[in-house]
This record gives C-alpha cells, structure tokens and sequence, in this order.
C-alpha cells in the first residue's frame, strides 16, 4: 500500500502546501466559509482527503464562466 492510500487527513499546513497558498489564506476562507470542509479535533484543524479531492474537483473550469461539464 502507497503512503498517499494511507493519509486519509491533511492538517492546515500540509494542505498549505498542497495548494500553494498561505496558511493565512486557510485560515480566512475557514472563517468566510470558502474551501474544502474541515474538523477541529483538541484544536488541531484536520481535511480529510477525500473532502480535499471532493472541493477540488468541483473547483475544475474549463473557462471563467463555467464549470466543467456545463455546471456553473
């Protein structure tokens, strides 16, 4: 078994990472409700990958007007 079929959770920075932005910019679209949906566990954030993978599917365009697939 690979070690990506075994990291089922990213924490704030590993998905900073991921995605290239800043932890900050994290930290304001959990506040402004923007992003993939997170847990709070003893105060650590934690994105499940598969909640991760989700939000970035359908973040998929294939121009500025449109999702991929004709969705908007």
């Amino acid at each position: 078994m690979q070690f990506a079929e075994k990291v089922k959770h990213l924490n704030q920075t590993q998905l900073a990472e991921r995605w290239d932005v800043a932890e900050a910019t994290l930290e304001r679209w959990r506040s402004d409700g923007i992003g993939p949906v997170f847990m709070k566990i003893q105060g650590r954030v934690l994105y499940r990958v598969e909640d991760i993978e989700a939000f970035e599917s359908d973040s998929l365009r294939q121009s500025t007007s449109s999702a991929v697939g004709g969705a908007a």
